[in-house]
């Protein structure tokens, strides 16, 4: 415990005369960090938004106008048939329309300008869970109703969640690439006002090599310089993401949330948060590390 308080100490007095270059350093991580962090909490919300609207996929089927009775019975028992399915419905034009100004209605006294109602019949389909996994039985399906007669078109919400993940990971990806980059020259600068420290303690250094000090003793101060800034730089970090997040939230939460189908938008949990912390200090720990192992 004597050793730490002295690392601690000396790491918190050599900070205090290289202050300025120490809060650059720090600002860099926290930087970094706040990057992350902001992918992460985006990425949170994306998937709650695609695991909600996955367990709601549904396959749309849109008629023809000229289909007739036979038609409809023949997919009717196209659908009920393929084991998929959960409920179907089927919807007249004029279920569709009535619907549509429901749903929309300031967009309701449009429609009845209208000559003629522009809005197909329809089958709602929803889909068992353990159908909507196995996506190659729906794309079946999909395929065998709309070579039937009477139908104008199939839809399948799964086919843009598709869309919608691959979007996600390709953003994801190049948020890791940012991050990583972030993470380097957060390192590098570390390394650099530690190293700094090492140079302005030199004659320090050598006195305590002349007369037997541990060598860890002489390179635990370097450490513990990095994992102070580190450290510092992820409560920064997560402290402005928390600032912002409330901010947003306050201002735009509601609309988004109900625009997106959620309760609310969420924060980071707690254990992400640690990790941040946990990372920033890794990461100042491996700048001064760098520089401590030159120190003999």
């Amino acid at each position: 415990m004597r050793g730490l308080k002295y690392f601690v100490l000396e790491a918190a007095a050599s900070l205090w005369r290289a202050r300025m270059s120490a809060l650059l350093a720090t600002l860099t991580i926290a930087a970094g960090l706040f990057v992350l962090g902001f992918f992460l909490i985006v990425n949170r919300n994306v998937q709650r938004v695609a695991a909600r609207w996955g367990e709601a996929a549904e396959l749309s089927v849109f008629l023809k106008d000229d289909a007739t009775p036979a038609n409809l019975k023949t997919i009717d028992e196209l659908i009920a048939g393929s084991g998929l399915v959960v409920e179907r419905q089927y919807f007249s034009k004029a279920d569709a329309l009535t619907k549509f100004r429901q749903e929309f209605p300031d967009l309701a006294a449009a429609t009845a300008r209208l000559e003629r109602n522009p809005f197909p019949a329809s089958f709602e389909v929803r889909l068992r869970s353990e159908a909507q996994a196995a996506g190659e039985a729906v794309d079946g399906l999909a395929a065998t109703l709309s070579a039937a007669a009477g139908v104008a078109e199939v839809r399948y919400d799964r086919r843009w969640l598709n869309r919608l993940n691959a979007a996600v990971r390709f953003v994801g990806g190049i948020g890791a690439l940012i991050v990583t980059m972030l993470a380097i020259a957060a390192a590098l600068t570390v390394a650099n006002v530690v190293r700094l420290a090492a140079y302005a303690r030199r004659d320090e250094i050598e006195i305590m090599q002349l007369v037997g000090a541990p060598l860890a003793y002489v390179r635990g101060p370097f450490i513990v310089e990095g994992v102070l800034q580190g450290g510092v730089g992820a409560l920064l970090a997560l402290l402005s993401l928390a600032v912002v997040f409330s901010a947003a939230r306050a201002r735009f939460g509601t609309m988004a949330a109900e625009a997106l189908g959620l309760g609310s938008i969420t924060f980071l949990p707690l254990e992400l948060c640690v990790l941040l912390i946990v990372g920033g200090m890794l990461l100042g720990c491996l700048g001064g590390f760098v520089v401590a192992r030159n120190v003999s």
